[in-house]
């Protein structure tokens, strides 16, 4: 199966992500999901193969699925700018037109159970991000409420998890106030159509930005197996990680490597594991009735 790591179009670059590349078109932004895959911030030497296609889709399904509630910046995969269609062929199924934005410095993670950086942070202070928890809470607990733990977008190296009175620092008041309502309302909606699915959303995060208008919206990506953590609702057991249908699967396996110290470069990775997440992706997508391009 083929792997698109790279796309070099004939359009300036905007931005180069872990695994996305966008590219600018004036007044719209292409962006175009390739396989690239990340965990502790590294991006690692093998793709997923489809990982992007499976990304673009089920984005554009929470989009739709979200959209009475947020605006987003979507606006099409198929109304490409004329200089493309040579293109078509590599960027059908992986690569949307959205709408540019002032994307805002923060992330908007929302928990709804106790896992990964959220369960080390309770060890220490039996609290996340400025949130006190119930006592005795154990690993992979639902939380009696989800909550709204926000970070800081880091350029370089790690995000920072904050609390909320620093991101109202950071926005002021009203805008985190607002940011906080989407999120919740947000995660609520994804909680609500995974548990149908016999899943369990355990936590998300989401990106915002400003339109020229000043309009809040909804940006990235939304609920997917990249930005969430997708739980096996009958597997689910407090006490232990669940098995997942997202990048935990790559992350297990790398904690298992002794001799990676979580610093570029990252390690090659066996072909079990690159077909291990593909089929992970996969079946999330298939739940909620997601086609892949």
């Amino acid at each position: 199966m083929s792997v698109l790591q790279s796309t070099d179009l004939p359009y300036p670059i905007f931005r180069r992500g872990k695994v996305r590349d966008v590219y600018d078109l004036g007044g719209q932004l292409l962006i175009v999901a390739t396989d690239r895959i990340s965990a502790f911030d590294c991006v690692m030497p093998e793709g997923i193969p489809d990982k992007g296609r499976i990304l673009t889709a089920v984005a554009a399904y929470w989009f739709e699925a979200t959209a009475d509630l947020v605006p987003n910046h979507f606006r099409g995969n198929r109304a490409w700018p004329a200089g493309l269609e040579a293109h078509r062929e590599l960027l059908e199924g992986r690569a949307v037109v959205v709408e540019k934005t002032r994307p805002l410095p923060v992330e908007c993670v929302v928990r709804g159970y106790l896992a990964g950086s959220g369960w080390k942070e309770y060890q220490v202070g039996g609290a996340v991000c400025g949130v006190s928890l119930p006592t005795g809470l154990r690993l992979a607990d639902r939380l009696p409420e989800p909550i709204f733990t926000p970070a800081t977008k880091a350029e370089e190296g790690h995000d920072e998890n904050i609390s909320f009175e620093r991101m109202a620092e950071l926005l002021g008041g009203d805008l985190a106030g607002r940011l906080r309502e989407l999120s919740l309302a947000l995660y609520q909606r994804g909680a609500e159509l995974a548990a149908q699915r016999g899943i369990l959303l355990a936590d998300t995060k989401f990106e915002f930005g400003l339109s020229d208008n000043g309009d809040l919206i909804l940006i990235d990506e939304a609920l997917t197996p990249d930005s969430s953590r997708y739980w096996l609702a009958d597997r689910w057991v407090p006490g232990a990680n669940p098995p997942s249908l997202d990048k935990q699967f790559l992350r297990d396996y790398l904690e298992t490597l002794d001799s990676w110290d979580k610093q570029p470069p990252a390690p090659h990775l066996p072909p079990e594991i690159v077909e291990g997440i593909r089929e992970r992706y996969l079946d999330l997508a298939a739940r909620f009735g997601v086609e892949i391009n």
